[in-house]
Order: C-alpha cells, then structure tokens, then sequence
C-alpha cells in the first residue's frame, strides 16, 4: 500500500498493535535501535519514518486515523521506561502541544485521532488543555485507571 490510511505518530516497540507490521499504518519514531530487557527479550524500535511527531514530514490531510502516544514520564535516560516508552524532556508542554498540532495538520477533515496518555506524572485533564481540539469520549484502563484512550474527530465541512 502506498499511502497507508493510519498514522502511529510515535510507534515506539509498537507494543498496543496486533500486527506490528500490518501494512496500513506507518509507523514513525524519532528513534531507531534495538534494546534488551531485563529477561533478554529485544525491544525493537523500527519506524517506517524516522521523525519527531513535533514535525511529521507529510503533507496537510494526509491521513484517515493517527495514533498519539507520546512518551509520558520522566524517567532518567539510563531506565528501562525511558528506553521503551520515551520520557518527557525540559519542554515537554511546547512539544506535546505542536504533537497535537501536527497530528491533526496531517489527519484528514472528518479523521479521527486516538490519543494515548497515562497519568503516571502529569494529569490528563492538563494534556487536554495542550489542545484547542474538543474529544468525543474516551476510556480509563488498567489496573490503576491511570492509562485514557481518548477519541478525537478533526472538524470537516460537514462536522464545523
């Protein structure tokens, strides 16, 4: 597929996908490597693309769905959460701010945008306000209920 229809804006190991090569999404990261846990198993960072989700390199519209996951934590940069997850870094607010931005300049109008946060750190009520973008609903999960999947639909001429 060419254009694949779904965006992962910051796939990481890729660890909520099914098929962590299924052919209609492109993956990107800003970082490429292959990591061992603690039980020897490899933690592969294999994006498509290689980019930062503050600056995807694709065109306005572009995409049917994009997945938001950005790192969440501010674990020290040696930690096994960092090395798998990412970490929050000194302006972390700004980048998560031009994430959403980015990630709906590339979704197509009437798209949708599911967007991923854990609470470990930061409250999702102020990740929400990084964003003008109202969401339709969303579902706490885990065995803490710290983890929202949260639904957002870009305005369209048909949803203004």
């Amino acid at each position: 597929m060419l254009n694949p229809p779904v965006l992962d804006a910051c796939c990481g190991s890729r660890m909520f996908w099914f098929d962590k090569a299924d052919g209609r999404a492109l993956f990107v990261d800003k970082r490429r490597e292959v990591l061992a846990d603690p039980d020897g198993r490899a933690i592969v960072i294999a994006p498509d693309v290689l980019a930062d989700f503050t600056c995807l390199p694709f065109a306005d519209d572009t995409f049917s769905l994009v997945v938001f996951d950005p790192p969440h934590t501010f674990a020290g940069p040696n930690s096994l959460t960092a090395k798998k997850y990412g970490r929050l870094e000194a302006g972390w607010r700004e980048q998560i701010t031009q994430g959403f931005a980015e990630c709906f300049r590339v979704l197509h109008p009437g798209g949708t945008l599911i967007f991923k946060w854990n609470e470990h750190r930061v409250p999702i009520k102020t990740v929400l306000s990084m964003t003008p973008e109202k969401p339709l609903f969303g579902q706490r999960v885990g065995a803490t209920a710290k983890t929202h999947w949260i639904v957002f639909m870009k305005a369209g001429e048909h949803l203004a």
